[in-house]
C-alpha cells in the first residue's frame, strides 16, 4: 500500500514537472533567463520547440499505464542529455542539480505504475 502511494506521488510530481517544464519551454520568449540558459547549453532557438514537445510527451507517456516505462526511460535520457550538455558547457552546478531528477524516473520504474495489479 505504501509502495503504491509513494509511486502515485512520484508519478504526479514527475508528470506535473514534465507539463510545467514543457509549457515553460514553449514560452521561453517571455523568460529571457530560460533562453540564456539554453543558449549556454548549446541548444539553438530552433531546437527549443522540440525539447518542449518532448517534455510534454514524457508527461503524457507517464500517465498511460502501457507507456509508463517508456515515459520514464525517455525522461531519464533527456535528463542525462541535459547533464551532458551542462558538463560540456562547464556548468557543473547544473549537472549536479539534475541528479535527483535522474534518480526519480529510475525509482519510478522500480516501483512500477501505481494502479497496476
Amino acid at each position: 500500500m505504501i509502495k503504491n502511494i509513494l509511486s502515485l506521488v512520484l508519478l504526479l510530481v514527475s508528470a506535473g514537472l514534465s507539463f510545467k517544464h514543457g509549457w515553460d519551454t514553449f514560452s521561453y520568449k517571455n523568460n529571457p533567463q530560460s533562453l540564456k540558459t539554453m543558449q549556454e547549453l548549446g541548444i539553438s532557438e530552433s531546437a527549443v520547440p522540440v525539447f518542449g514537445g518532448l517534455t510534454i510527451l514524457v508527461g503524457v507517456l507517464l500517465l498511460i499505464p502501457r507507456t509508463f516505462f517508456y515515459g520514464n526511460v525517455l525522461n531519464a535520457m533527456s535528463i542525462v542529455l541535459i547533464m551532458a550538455l551542462a558538463l560540456r558547457a562547464g556548468n557543473y552546478k547544473m549537472a549536479f542539480m539534475e541528479t535527483p531528477f535522474l534518480v526519480m524516473p529510475l525509482i519510478m520504474i522500480w516501483l512500477k505504475y501505481p494502479f497496476k495489479q
